[in-house]
């Protein structure tokens, strides 16, 4: 079945390599809206050529102004940029935040990816490498960004990023964190009376509760194989 024939009979594909990375947190949005989607994912080859052809011979074949993963496809709309796709979701189960809020969590998800970033540049880094980039990041790029975002999080009153209703921010924050405690064990536990509640309450979410059972759920890997944390 090609992936624009599930679209029309199991409603929204999701496109992405066959990792957490920058769908992980689609994933957890599309489960707890409830909306039917198939998960197409690629798997790229091993050492040392990390052959992508799987998604390579696809890739301009879905009719995507801007071909990339991830990809959403849902009837008509097409669309790649993984933040677009998490508003366009939240946009159709209004969970974008309520008048000003709404432009607050535009600015809290990019700087979420500007977090992001600082993960993805030390779990790329070569193995020779890996350790020192390692240490920087957790000494000197992360604290001074992670600081503000503990302060934030009592911003707005209740449990969720913008108060007590949830949006598309509490699944990109989440699955940030859930990385940081994984990656930066040691940074994690000095914000961990922030954070910590923060993940529980996410994971008590009955859709998310259910689909960290089931066996199509990733815990690992998170980056893709060339990375050198996995």
């Amino acid at each position: 079945m090609s992936a624009s024939e599930g679209c029309e009979g199991q409603g929204m594909v999701l496109g992405y390599w066959a990792i957490r990375g920058l769908a992980q947190p689609i994933r957890l949005l599309l489960e707890y809206t409830g909306e039917k989607y198939k998960d197409e994912r690629y798997e790229c080859g091993d050492a040392p050529s990390f052959d992508r052809s799987c998604w390579m011979d696809k890739k301009y074949s879905f009719g995507l102004d801007f071909p990339n993963l991830p990809y959403l496809l849902d009837g008509e709309v097409k669309l790649t940029q993984s933040n677009a796709i998490m508003r366009y979701i939240a946009r159709k189960h209004n969970m974008t935040g309520d008048g000003v809020l709404e432009a607050v969590a535009d600015m809290f998800a990019d700087q979420l990816m500007d977090l992001r970033n600082v993960f993805v540049s030390v779990a790329y880094t070569s193995a020779d490498r890996y350790e020192s980039a390692h240490r920087v990041a957790e000494t000197e790029r992360l604290p001074g960004m992670l600081q503000p975002l503990a302060t934030f999080m009592g911003k707005y009153e209740g449990p969720w990023v913008l108060g007590d209703k949830l949006s598309y921010c509490d699944f990109l924050l989440y699955e940030l964190l859930d990385q940081l405690r994984l990656m930066f064990p040691t940074l994690f536990e000095s914000h961990v009376d922030v954070f910590s509640k923060f993940l529980a309450d996410v994971e008590a979410l009955p859709a998310i509760a259910a689909y960290m059972k089931r066996e199509d759920f990733i815990v690992r890997p998170i980056n893709n194989k060339m990375a050198s944390f996995f």
